[in-house]
């Protein structure tokens, strides 16, 4: 059984203002969502869930869905504030749904192999979507084997600013003991920094593995984080802003000696439009992709 690709597209139509804004990349009006797949189909991937809002179910189906027709399955599943476990309602006031792991809850009745997980609007290249297939393929059958792909810190910096990025340490058998926010990383001059607590800059080594959010599972990981996020609410049902996150859910998961996940190491490199002034810049990278042959000039 191929693994499947899970996608966290809920929160497209309120950054973009509309799927009609859905910016073009590539030389025929790409998406960096239309490489993610073209990636995850040559890697061997066997199909992409995609998790929405219900408002903007027909535009997406309409504008992105359609090009996938006869390349790829694909299937939709939608997040909502309200939906929750049986017993617990929002309260009134909120309008955000539960964060990332609440997304991925949204795709327990559908899969039932082994899946990744992404965001929609990242770049990452398709080195990381092999390493990634080829994990998920080896833990076909078994339970609590997880992974998360981590790229090089100065393979995800923007050339436009700052960033924050979550570093990651691993123990002497390359499993993902931790991850630590680190803030405001840049490099100046070839030395790579970020700020710490009181204001002062520190090295981050290059090769320094951070999360970009690109995680594999196997099905179990729906259960454990069903219970989780029971427990989540009875704290923080009545919270307009609070979320459940997939770093929180794996670390626990971690500590309790429920599931190991293996850092995978990646040669791609991350794209992302930070900041306004990025995208010139990812225009630019994807382009030198194609002309390399990496990306045919249509992909689909």
């Amino acid at each position: 059984m191929k693994p499947t690709l899970f996608v966290l597209a809920a929160g497209m139509g309120s950054r973009y203002g509309g799927l009609k804004q859905l910016d073009g990349i590539g030389p025929n009006g790409e998406t960096i969502m239309d490489y993610s797949v073209y990636d995850a189909k040559r890697a061997g991937f066997g199909k992409v869930v995609f998790v929405i809002r219900h408002s903007f179910e027909q535009e997406f189906r309409d504008i992105v869905l359609k090009k996938y027709e006869g390349i790829i399955d694909t299937e939709v599943v939608f997040q909502e504030v309200d939906s929750l476990p049986q017993g617990f309602c929002p309260n009134k006031e909120r309008t955000r749904p539960w964060g990332t792991n609440h997304a991925v809850l949204m795709g327990a009745d559908v899969i039932k192999e082994p899946f990744a997980v992404i965001n929609a609007d990242d770049f990452y290249g398709a080195n990381s979507f092999q390493v990634l297939a080829d994990f998920l393929k080896e833990v076909q059958d078994l339970k609590g084997k997880y992974c998360m792909v981590g790229y090089r810190v100065e393979n995800t910096l923007s050339d436009s600013g700052m960033v924050n990025r979550g570093v990651c340490t691993s123990d002497e058998n390359g499993f993902l003991s931790g991850i630590v926010e680190r803030e405001k990383i840049e490099r100046n001059a070839g030395i790579i920094t970020y700020q710490d607590e009181f204001h002062q800059k520190q090295k981050i080594e290059q090769g320094t593995l951070v999360s970009m959010n690109m995680w594999g599972f196997t099905p179990d990981y729906f259960s454990y984080s069903k219970e989780l996020f029971v427990e989540f609410l009875k704290e923080n049902k009545d919270s307009l802003k609070a979320e459940f996150y997939i770093p929180s859910v794996v670390d626990f998961l971690i500590k309790e000696n429920k599931a190991t996940v293996r850092l995978l190491d990646t040669t791609s490199k991350w794209f992302g439009v930070t900041y306004a002034q990025d995208k010139p810049i990812v225009l630019l990278k994807i382009n030198e992709l194609v002309n390399q042959g990496v990306y045919p000039a249509k992909l689909f």
